[in-house]
């Protein structure tokens, strides 16, 4: 009974140095649970590269009837699941093209949004030039349509000083902005109109001092 109640030193040091074999045994459940569940998560969790796609983006605000230039572009990963249908992948694909409408700073720049010179030629000759208007009767964009030929007059301002002009003629519409969404969203609606080079330089510049509406062939 004392040599229980009073072991030893070598009795001692057989004790500190003898394993606890239940709580070796624990701890090596909740490693190997670890593991399994770590293991899991990996064989799950995808490649996050493999989530996303390069897209052609606006490298800065772009007004509609650019002519697009690699300055004014940018190639960007995007989360595959936010990028939307006819998005441009690749630097080629926009870079010479016309933009059909506005873009803000980092817009994806899709199939829509962008006009190639092909289309362009075909409708206006080999060397067209899109010109976009804003019109004096806005409610003329509601019944035009993209291939409608139409003449492009100056009208007449509030002071009367500005006689009214026929400042194209032929012109093909190439495209019509749609509505705001919003009410309060204002309207920057613009038409783009493709022209012989000549003609369309010299509606552009008639359009900044005379507002401008259409006549339909």
């Amino acid at each position: 009974m004392s040599e229980s109640l009073n072991p030893t030193l070598p009795s001692r040091i057989r004790h500190l140095l003898r394993p606890d074999f239940t709580r070796t045994v624990l701890a090596r459940r909740v490693v190997a649970g670890a593991l399994v569940v770590l293991a899991g998560i990996a064989a799950l969790r995808s490649d996050p590269d493999s989530q996303q796609t390069e897209v052609v983006v606006a490298a800065h605000d772009l007004s509609p009837g650019l002519t697009l230039s690699p300055d004014d572009i940018r190639v960007e990963k995007r989360s595959a699941a936010t990028v939307p249908d006819g998005a441009r992948t690749t630097g080629d694909d926009v870079v010479g093209a016309t933009l059909a409408g506005p873009a803000r700073r980092g817009e994806v720049l899709t199939d829509a949004r962008v006009l190639g010179s092909r289309l362009t030629g075909l409708s206006a000759g080999p060397d067209a030039r899109v010109v976009p208007l804003h019109l004096a009767d806005a409610a003329v964009l509601d019944v035009i349509r993209p291939g409608d030929v139409v003449d492009v007059m100056g009208a007449a301002d509030a002071g009367g000083d500005a006689k009214p002009m026929l400042a194209a003629t032929n012109a093909v519409v190439v495209l019509v902005s749609p509505k705001p969404k919003s009410a309060g969203a204002g309207d920057d609606r613009v038409v783009l109109v493709a022209l012989p080079a000549a003609g369309a330089h010299a509606l552009a510049a008639a359009t900044l001092v005379q507002t401008v509406t259409l006549t339909i062939h």
